[in-house]
């Protein structure tokens, strides 16, 4: 239950960050789907250098896409990286099984700092850094169309029911207004 909810409080905050930003669904879902895109096809470390210049160039949100590229981060990778690799893999018609992959990423997941980092992927030349992009592609060219649709679907949503809370609140501030009105034309006609 614990993690439940820890889980719903994180998810209502991240939501609250996505469709509380100031500019219109189009520009906020931009942003998003940017930052996804490079999220999935850039290794981490590089995926900033690429998703704030494009955001400019697309006139998206820059907020979106810097957040947009968590989707790899330092829990996600474990999963992500050898599924995009092992799917890239399989696409250029590499022979390497999940474990295979795994195994390979194994360093360049748990490099403590940005030297052992670069050193892990230069061991990984070759045929895994091509399954890598492949498969991040793959990813990207999905996962990019979805965020931006589901984004944008989000804050028009909220947004809806953002103006009907605040019709509520204005009906029944009127009908209070009236009724108090109705009391003190009442009380005038009873003196």
């Amino acid at each position: 239950m614990i993690a439940g909810q820890w889980f719903k409080k994180k998810w209502r905050k991240f939501y609250l960050k996505i469709v509380r930003e100031k500019a219109s669904p189009e520009y906020i879902a931009r942003g998003w789907s940017i930052g996804m895109f490079f999220g999935c096809l850039i290794p981490i470390g590089g995926q900033l250098i690429c998703s704030i210049p494009a955001a400019f160039l697309l006139k998206g949100s820059k907020i979106g896409a810097v957040l947009g590229t968590f989707i790899t981060n330092q829990v996600t990778v474990f999963f992500i990286y050898p599924v995009q690799c092992y799917a890239g893999a399989k696409l250029i018609g590499l022979n390497l099984s999940y474990g295979d992959i795994k195994l390979k990423l194994k360093d360049i997941v748990s490099a403590s700092d940005f030297s052992e980092f670069v050193d892990a992927a230069k061991s990984l030349a070759g045929d895994l850094t091509i399954a890598f992009f492949v498969g991040g592609a793959i990813m990207a060219f999905v996962l990019t169309p979805i965020t931006y649709i589901a984004v944008k679907k989000m804050v028009i949503g909220y947004r809806i029911q953002l103006e009907k809370r605040r019709r509520k609140r204005q009906s029944m501030l009127r009908a209070r207004v009236q009724a108090k009105h109705q009391r003190e034309a009442e009380t005038r006609t009873q003196a």
